[in-house]
C-alpha cells in the first residue's frame, strides 16, 4: 500500500499570555484561511495560555483544564469541521497534578495525549508541573508520528528514533529569542541523527516575564534541509509536503539507523 504525501501547516502563533479566550479566538479565525489540502496543523506549546510558571501552583490551576475542557473541545470541533488533525500542547489538570500536555486530535475524534518529559528547571516548571514518562506515538494517514515538547528537544536519547519507529518528529515550543539559535540548530540535529522529517513550531509574542518570542519555526527533511514555505496573508503559516517514498528511499540507501546503539531508559 502506497503512503500518500502528508500536507502539513505550521502555525507560529502570536500568544496573549494568560488569555485563553483571545488565543482560542485567534485559532478559530485562522482555520478557514488554511489551505484546504492541509492534513495536519501544528500549534505552539501551551498555545491557549502561553508557557506560564509560578511558585504558587494554585495561581496556575485556574488556567489548567482536563482533557474535556474548553481547549480540547474547541480543537475537536475545528478538526472535525475542517477535516484536519491538530497538534500542540496545553496546560492540563489531572488528579490534582498539573502537566504540560501534548495533544494530537484527529478529524474523526481520535485523541492522543502525552505529558512533557523534561521540565524546564531554569523557569521553575519542575516546581509546579509533573513530568510524563511516555513519548507520544501516533499513526495518522499512513505516517508514524512522534511528538515532544520544547525542552525535550535538548535530550537526544528521549528523541531517538529506534528502528525507524517514527517518520515525523513534531516539536512544539515557547522558545525565546535569547536562545533561538540553539532551537534552530537542535531541530536540524534531530532530523539528521534520526533520519526523519522534523516539524518545529515556536510562538510569537512577549510573555508575562518580558521574554520575547519571534515565531522561528521550521519544517525539515531527513537531511536537515528546510522544505517549508511561508504563505502570504495567513499569519506566517508555513506549508510543506512530506514525501514518504523519498524518506524510505533515503533510509534504504543510507541505513545509519541499523548501526544505532541499543539502550533502555531507566525510570526516575
Amino acid at each position: 500500500m502506497i503512503t500518500k504525501p502528508l500536507n502539513i501547516a505550521l502555525c507560529p502563533m502570536g500568544i496573549v499570555w494568560g488569555n485563553k479566550a483571545a488565543n482560542l479566538d485567534t485559532l478559530i479565525e485562522l482555520m478557514p484561511q488554511l489551505h484546504p489540502d492541509t492534513d495536519l496543523l501544528v500549534l505552539p506549546e501551551m498555545f491557549s495560555t502561553g508557557f506560564m510558571t509560578d511558585s504558587d501552583k494554585e495561581k496556575l490551576r485556574c488556567h489548567a483544564e482536563r482533557n474535556t475542557g474548553k481547549t480540547i473541545d474547541t480543537i475537536k470541533a475545528l478538526a472535525r469541521t475542517y477535516n484536519i488533525a491538530v497538534a500542540g500542547s496545553f496546560m492540563a489538570d489531572s488528579g490534582g497534578l498539573l502537566f504540560n500536555r501534548a495533544f494530537f486530535i484527529e478529524p474523526n475524534g481520535d485523541e492522543t495525549f502525552a505529558d512533557k518529559r523534561h521540565l524546564f528547571t531554569m523557569a521553575g516548571e519542575d516546581k509546579v508541573f509533573s513530568h510524563g514518562d511516555t513519548r507520544m506515538a501516533v499513526r495518522y494517514r499512513g505516517w508514524n508520528i512522534a511528538m515532544i515538547v520544547c525542552y525535550d528537544l535538548r535530550f537526544p536519547v528521549w528523541c531517538r528514533n529506534r528502528n525507524n519507529e517514527y517518520d515525523l518528529l513534531i516539536a512544539v515550543a515557547n522558545w525565546p529569542v535569547a536562545r533561538v539559535a540553539a532551537w534552530d540548530s537542535l531541530l536540524v540535529a534531530r532530523a539528521l541523527e534520526n533520519e526523519a522529517y522534523v516539524a518545529g513550531v515556536n510562538c510569537r509574542g512577549v510573555d508575562d516575564k518580558g521574554f520575547e518570542y519571534n515565531g522561528s519555526s521550521k519544517l525539515l527533511d531527513f537531511k536537515g534541509k528546510e522544505i517549508g514555505k511561508t504563505a502570504e496573508n495567513t499569519a506566517g503559516i508555513i506549508y510543506g509536503q512530506l514525501d514518504y517514498e523519498r524518506l524510505t528511499s533515503f533510509r534504504s540507501k543510507f541505513p545509519a539507523w541499523k548501526d544505532a546503539d541499543r539502550f533502555t531508559l531507566l525510570p526516575d
